[in-house]
């Protein structure tokens, strides 16, 4: 979903995008084929590229985490940033890319309660912040070989055609909605066309390196999240679902997504002068539902 947005929005910016495609992709003139569960890439494939940027992994939300799950979703991550990252750094130095822009998640703090969190935070602990800590150290080898890593750790991205925010519509259309647990965890979040312009500010932008906060400013809670989503569907938002039937319905997932709280502030872009396109959470839902 991400990339499908991103792509038209760089050739705007007049970038000419190749895009990196598995086996039965459609490779062609703007296309390079790879297989990061084989580690297949052909060592010149970088040569005389000037950003890299790699939003690939399993999806974290389809179905409960059992250990094959949790697997697939850490390896596809890890695996394939660190194939990059290998190509990038044993590209030679005059055609090496100069920037690699590699995805990462809120997901890496954890579950934090009422504490602010800024990229200079740390690691939280469990499941989602032990592959975000890996996903990020992958890219090891492209830092040190002198390139420039960013890591945009995204919120809950908010679109109608995909993600978190497509699952929820049809509960509170039908005015199901609600808080999920207690209502009272923070849930970072950010619209598409933001999540799309950090993306291409971190291609372009050199000043910009490590970890990046890709949330907007507006810290909500799970109870403020529903209100707000129920204000722009009009319809009510006040059935709350139980943490416990959510954890019976979820199991490990529940926890990672939906009942950890992070209150995530975007310090590092604020500090950069990016301006929002949708700042508060009523725009940004208008905005995302809008036909």
């Amino acid at each position: 979903m991400l990339g499908a947005a991103l792509l038209p929005r760089l050739a705007e910016r007049g970038h000419s995008v190749i895009r990196l495609v598995r086996p039965g992709g459609g490779a062609g003139v703007s296309a390079i084929p790879w297989d990061p569960e084989r580690g297949l890439l052909e060592p010149s494939a970088l040569r005389g590229v000037d950003a890299v940027v790699h939003l690939g992994g399993a999806t974290i939300a389809s179905g409960r985490w059992t250990a094959a799950r949790k697997q697939a979703i850490f390896d596809s991550r890890v695996r394939s940033t660190l194939l990059l990252a290998e190509r990038i750094a044993a590209t030679p130095a005059s055609d090496r890319p100069r920037a690699f822009v590699v995805a990462s998640a809120s997901g890496y703090y954890g579950n934090r309660g009422d504490s602010e969190l800024l990229e200079t935070s740390s690691a939280g602990e469990g499941f989602l912040p032990d592959v975000c800590r890996a996903w990020e150290d992958a890219a090891g080898p492209a830092a040190r070989a002198g390139g420039r890593v960013a890591h945009p750790r995204l919120g809950m991205v908010l679109a109608r055609q995909g993600g978190a925010l497509a699952a929820m519509l049809l509960p509170f259309r039908l005015g199901l909605g609600g808080p999920v647990g207690n209502g009272r965890q923070w849930w970072p979040w950010i619209s598409l066309p933001d999540a799309v312009e950090i993306f291409a500010r971190l291609v372009e932008d050199d000043s910009l390196s490590g970890p990046v906060n890709a949330v907007a400013p507006q810290t909500v809670t799970s109870a403020e999240f529903a209100r707000a989503l129920g204000r722009a569907l009009h319809r009510p938002a006040v059935l709350p679902a139980p943490a416990l039937a959510v954890r019976l319905l979820l199991g490990e997932m529940a926890e990672g997504l939906l009942l950890a709280s992070a209150r995530i502030r975007p310090d590092r872009l604020q500090r950069a002068g990016f301006a929002f396109r949708h700042a508060r959470l009523d725009e940004a839902l208008r905005a995302a539902l809008a036909r």
